[in-house]
């Protein structure tokens, strides 16, 4: 009787979770299976879907293509500089909101407001805050020759100056959401430890180190493993910036490589594209592992 039940009931939750099953096995499980099969198939032509052999020729082209090294650097500083820093400076406005409990609502509105805000509309606004023009320097700028200094072209002029443009704008970007998720990570810590802690006379640094972050761990591993996630990502924010012709100004990032193959003025190169795909997936289930090693000795859950 009680087999019977268990069969019943285990049957009925595999039908509640049949749709969900279907969903993602039609629009990922399967993409993924056919972008690997494309991966391997050399001179694959979309339109009469022939190829004349397989092997690993679409992978060694990609990783010699100086458009993919140069996409793969600029993911990668982005991704380490981005990532930390976001994370940090969230932690440290989401510890600056407990203590300002009367005006909490209203910052986390306020610094909430860019996340919600569309991701074109406020490239454009960084855009116009850092190009130079025939008429105009741009604010910031204005800003830096009225302290002395030299203004710089930060969309079309060196390297440096773009990365350090993108860089802050996807900080600018992703770090609403990481301030109120770790707002919400503080508000769940139980006081009585801190009531503990200063009974004993423990400094304010020492509680932080040995109670804040260990009971809010969980959280930070998880926005650093997202953050990695969306870094590596990248696409929409570098177009905003920059244009779509990425490859000319030096700033492509992997994502980018892998629309230009399939549709840009270099495109209809799916193989090229499925390679490049594959890798990157390679890039971030490896990080994601190690993140997740590095987590089992120091996330506390």
């Amino acid at each position: 009787m009680r087999k019977r039940k268990f069969s019943n009931s285990s049957l009925k939750g595999w039908l509640y979770l049949l749709p969900a099953i279907l969903f993602l096995g039609a629009f990922m499980v399967y993409p993924l299976i056919d972008v690997f099969v494309y991966s391997f198939e050399e001179g694959y032509n979309s339109a009469s879907q022939t190829y004349f052999g397989t092997g690993f020729y679409n992978y060694s082209y990609v990783l010699h293509d100086p458009y993919f090294l140069q996409a793969v650097k600029n993911t990668f500083i982005l991704v380490v500089i981005t990532v930390p820093l976001s994370t940090g400076i969230a932690l440290l406005i989401s510890i600056g909101l407990q203590a300002v409990r009367p005006l909490r609502e209203l910052l986390q509105t306020i610094f909430f407001l860019p996340y919600v805000t569309n991701t074109l509309a406020v490239g454009m606004v960084f855009m116009i805050l850092f190009k130079k023009t025939a008429y105009s320097e741009g604010m910031i700028n204005l800003l830096i020759t009225a302290l002395g200094g030299t203004s710089v072209d930060f969309i079309d002029g060196p390297y440096w100056a773009k990365m350090f443009v993108l860089c802050f704008y996807t900080v600018w970007v992703v770090m609403p959401f990481k301030i109120l998720i770790l707002t919400g990570a503080l508000s769940g810590v139980d006081r009585q430890y801190y009531h503990a802690a200063r009974v004993d006379g423990t400094s304010k640094f020492r509680i932080f180190m040995r109670i804040t972050l260990p009971m809010i761990s969980p959280m930070i591993f998880y926005l650093v493993i997202t953050g990695f996630i969306g870094a590596f990502k990248a696409y929409s924010d570098v177009v905003a910036l920059f244009g779509t012709n990425l490859n000319a100004a030096e700033m492509n990032t992997i994502v980018g490589y892998v629309y230009d193959m399939l549709y840009g003025d270099s495109g209809g190169y799916p193989s090229y594209a499925s390679a490049a795909a594959i890798i990157l997936f390679a890039i971030i289930l490896t990080i994601t592992c190690i993140n997740l090693l590095i987590s089992k000795k120091n996330v506390h859950y």
